[in-house]
């Protein structure tokens, strides 16, 4: 009786797994767009504030995973028109903090450098940023003796290919030749190596040889508190690199933010947006298969460029448009290649 009054009190997984889907998408849009409204109500790219606002965001979501604590309750269930979950503080001793820091350092790292990118040309940093399986694979195999198959290395060509393409413009007189905004280029590759490395750092914690899960994946109490302590430690790392950086323009920055209700506003929202959408993500990957997750995360990626073209009023030149095509078809067969090579050998 217990199980059907739980089941009434919310609509079908498959329901709620659905919405979490349009939120994760949702929040990923509202986050680029906050995310830009932040740096242009600050001064745009070049008024020295992009580490303050990087910085902040992540204490945003820090102050969120503190409240989520302090109440007991996880709400990002309400979106899929479920009830909230609890949210206990995790059990995680000191030298369990001290091993995430690694993760937490990448995290941060890779943050930053996405917001830099982001704000040296939104829509270049994207399509930068569809080339993070290339990253990944070289950091694998330098770092961490990691190596990929056959068919997934015959794919990253054509990743470099289609966001080399879209650093092309054509000048007047017909010819091709590179333009494109450096901090996007320079950051956003800088943005995927980090991302690379936060994964291989995650799951050496997480998970031991064999592929199970360690004693402090369980300590945890969840991958919703794991994220969670990433995230504070990302803002912990974060804070001293800002200082050294930008300290000197901190309290110039905190009047232009109590002057300014914009600044306000997309910051605080854009630290919530990135918090949630990314909870959103780990949630609806973790309860579908590899392909649907990698249609799922190309679809996403051509949604957000789309929406952000809109939002900055700046078109996709017709060399990013191809270029990003091939970039992310690039990154979805990359992601596919394997197993849709495995499921034709077992019916063979």
């Amino acid at each position: 009786m217990a199980g059907k009054e739980a089941k009434s009190a919310g609509v079908s997984d498959s329901a709620a797994l659905l919405l979490f889907f349009v939120w994760w998408y949702a929040g990923n849009m509202k986050y680029n767009e906050y995310n830009t409204g932040a740096l242009n109500a600050a001064g745009g790219k070049t008024a020295g504030f992009t580490m303050t606002i990087s910085t902040l965001q992540l204490g945003v979501c820090s102050v969120y995973a503190l409240l989520m604590w302090a109440t007991g309750i996880n709400p990002v269930k309400i979106l899929g028109l479920q009830p909230p979950e609890a949210q206990k503080v995790p059990g995680i001793t000191s030298a369990d903090f001290v091993k995430t820091i690694p993760v937490g350092f990448c995290s941060a790292a890779a943050h930053s450098a996405s917001v830099f990118a982001l704000g040296g040309d939104p829509l270049f940093g994207q399509i930068v940023k569809a080339g993070e399986p290339v990253l990944a694979a070289a950091v694998g195999l330098i770092v961490y003796g990691k190596t990929i198959s056959m068919t997934k290395t015959l794919c990253l060509p054509v990743i470099v290919g289609g966001v080399a393409f879209a650093s092309l413009k054509k000048g007047a007189d017909g010819a091709y030749g590179l333009k494109f905004d450096q901090t996007a280029l320079i950051m956003g590759m800088m943005a995927n190596g980090f991302a690379a490395i936060k994964g291989q750092e995650n799951s050496k914690l997480m998970k031991d040889k064999q592929g199970k899960y360690t004693d402090i994946y369980h300590r945890f109490g969840g991958v919703g508190n794991q994220f969670a302590v990433t995230e504070i430690i990302a803002f912990l790392c974060s804070v001293p690199v800002m200082l050294a950086t930008e300290g000197g323009k901190f309290f110039e920055f905190c009047d232009l933010f109590m002057k300014t209700p914009a600044l306000q506003y997309n910051l605080i929202l854009s630290g919530l947006s990135f918090y949630i959408y990314n909870e959103l993500a780990t949630m609806t990957i973790k309860s579908t298969g590899a392909v649907t997750a990698s249609v799922a995360n190309t679809a996403k990626r051509v949604i957000v460029m789309v929406y952000m073209a809109m939002v900055t009023g700046k078109a996709l030149t017709e060399e990013q448009k191809i270029g990003a095509g091939v970039a992310i078809a690039g990154v979805l067969l990359y992601s596919l290649i394997d197993d849709l090579l495995k499921g034709k050998s077992k019916k063979n």
